[in-house]
Parts: C-alpha cells; sequence; structure tokens
C-alpha cells in the first residue's frame, strides 16, 4: 500500500521502513503511527519478509512527538481525542505492542537523533545499531509528561532499572557512546557503515535459519520476560520441542549440518507457524 510517512522497500527477505519525514526530522505523528502498524501488518502476512530494518531518512532517525499543535499537543481533549482512560490509547505503545506481537526479527538502524517516542519506538525492537551522529534523549520530564510507548516496561528490562532512571529523570540527551555503555544500543558504526552493519546481521539471519524457528524463538524470548515462573518458559519450550522435532525444518536442518551444506528450510511462518503459548495470558484492559 502506498504510504505518506514511511517508505518501504523489500530486498532478497529484508524489509527496510524508513521514516520518511526528513524535512521534519521524522517526527512522530498518527498517521506514522497508523503506517508502522500497517507495515508490521503486512511483514507479518509476507512469506518473502524474513527480517526488518527500520531506519530514518535524512540526518534525523526520529526527532520525537510532531510538536507543531504547540502547548496542546498532548492534550487529549484540545485535540478531540477521547479523554477517557477506557477509550485514549497511547499512539506509541499502540506500535511498540505491535512490534512485541511480531512474527519477523526486527533491527533498528538509528541513523542519527532519536528523542522521546523516537527512542522509546525502538525499545520493543531486537536489535539496536547506532550511527556516530546518533542522539537519544528520554527527555519527557522536561517536556512535564511521562514516558510513553510502554517504556516503563521496556527500558529497565534493556538496560536496567539505574540506567533506565538516570536518563528517564534527568531527561538529558545523550550520545551514542553513553548508549552504548548503558547497552541501549549493541554497536555504534560510523555513518555510512551503519545500514550495512544491519543488512549484514539481517542477513545472517535470512540465509541460515528457518523462518518459522526464528518467529517462535522471538517470541519465547519476549514472551519470557512477562512469565511469573520459569515452568511457563518450560512448558513452552517443551511444546516447542514437541511440535517442531518432527517437522520438515527440522529434518532438514539437521540433516544439513550433517551433510556439511546449507539448509533449504521450506515452513513458512503464515501456514506453518504453530501455537506454543496457551501457558501465558496476554494482560486485557479492564
Amino acid at each position: 500500500m502506498p504510504y505518506e510517512h514511511i517508505a518501504t522497500e523489500l530486498s532478497d527477505g529484508i524489509l527496510t521502513i524508513t521514516l520518511d519525514r526528513p524535512e521534519q526530522l521524522n517526527a512522530f505523528t498518527a498517521t506514522m503511527q497508523r503506517e508502522l502498524i500497517a507495515a508490521f501488518d503486512e511483514a507479518d502476512a509476507d512469506d518473502a519478509v524474513r527480517v526488518i530494518v527500520v531506519t530514518g531518512r535524512g540526518r534525523a532517525f526520529c526527532a520525537g512527538a510532531d510538536l507543531s499543535a504547540g502547548p496542546s499537543t498532548f492534550d487529549a481533549g484540545a485535540r478531540g481525542r477521547p479523554a477517557d482512560i477506557r477509550e485514549y490509547r497511547d499512539g506509541g505503545g499502540m506500535v511498540t505492542l505491535r512490534i512485541f506481537e511480531l512474527k519477523k526479527p526486527i533491527i533498528a538502524a538509528i541513523n542519527g537523533p532519536a528523542v522521546g517516542v523516537g527512542v522509546t519506538m525502538t525499545l520493543a525492537m531486537d536489535v539496536r545499531l547506532a550511527s556516530e551522529n546518533a542522539r537519544f534523549g528520554f527527555v519527557f520530564a522536561r517536556r512535564g509528561i511521562v514516558p510513553e510507548a510502554a517504556s516503563s516496561w521496556f527500558l529497565p528490562r534493556a538496560v536496567g532499572i539505574q540506567q533506565a532512571m538516570e536518563w528517564v529523570a534527568t531527561g538529558r540527551v545523550f550520545d551514542a557512546q553513553e548508549a552504548l555503555r548503558g547497552r541501549l544500543v549493541r554497536s555504534v558504526h560510523p555513518p555510512e557503515e551503519l545500514l550495512p552493519a544491519a543488512y549484514a546481521l539481517a542477513r545472517e539471519i535470512a540465509d541460515n535459519t528457518s523462518a518459522v524457528s526464528v518467529a517462535l524463538s522471538r517470541q519465547l524470548l519476549w514472551r519470557g520476560l512477562v512469565a511469573d515462573h520459569p515452568m511457563k518458559a518450560h512448558m513452552a519450550d517443551s511444546r516447542g520441542i514437541l511440535i517442531m522435532g518432527a517437522s520438515p525444518d527440522v529434518k532438514e536442518g539437521v540433516a544439513a549440518f550433517l551433510e556439511k551444506r546449507k539448509p533449504n528450510f521450506t515452513m513458512s511462518v503464515s501456514k506453518d507457524l504453530p501455537d506454543l503459548f496457551p501457558f501465558y495470558k496476554t494482560p486485557e484492559f479492564e
């Protein structure tokens, strides 16, 4: 489908989603929110997509929420949005929750400033790589608002509560090297090497693994973070071993290893993905 605030390109199994408002430093809008969710829906439904890479057009990744509405930017009532918590939904959170449910691995290639929702949207992504030009800021307290995009759940799990609280309480902007030291990003690259590094990682996944195995593994790891006892993870693992152990992909993976050749996995996420998670409950809003 055509998009206004993002662009997509699929090449040899890797879907690149580019935040595409360069004149506005890719500031986040309701349109961008809807389009990102739609792109993730399409990616999950398309077996040609093995890995997703998200980056920004121009010199920024995403400068945060579009503040063109001025002081009323975050005032739901003034913006004509539902003011009842039973109806109101944070747009950034809708994006990160959709990423949480993805069946495809997703890599953030953070090419420049990533502030506010520009950084919190990446917390649900699996791996974050940064350009030397990247800058990060959980600036909410400096705007008089609170962290969003479910980042109060994602951020401490990524970097620990001490580091998370320091960045959130100060609201200061920091550079890529501090992000690396704080474990927010996996690696820092010269600008011209950022996308090649992200694509190399994506290529490693796409060329060597079972799409169904990766989809299940992704959800095992993320859902394991919400399990209240390791027995739930054990039961989900056991179900996965039981079901996948008799599958064509496992037979091919073992045969390829023994024959010292590249595997040819044939199972597809759209048709062959089993449910491993009757032991986990997705919390419903009440």
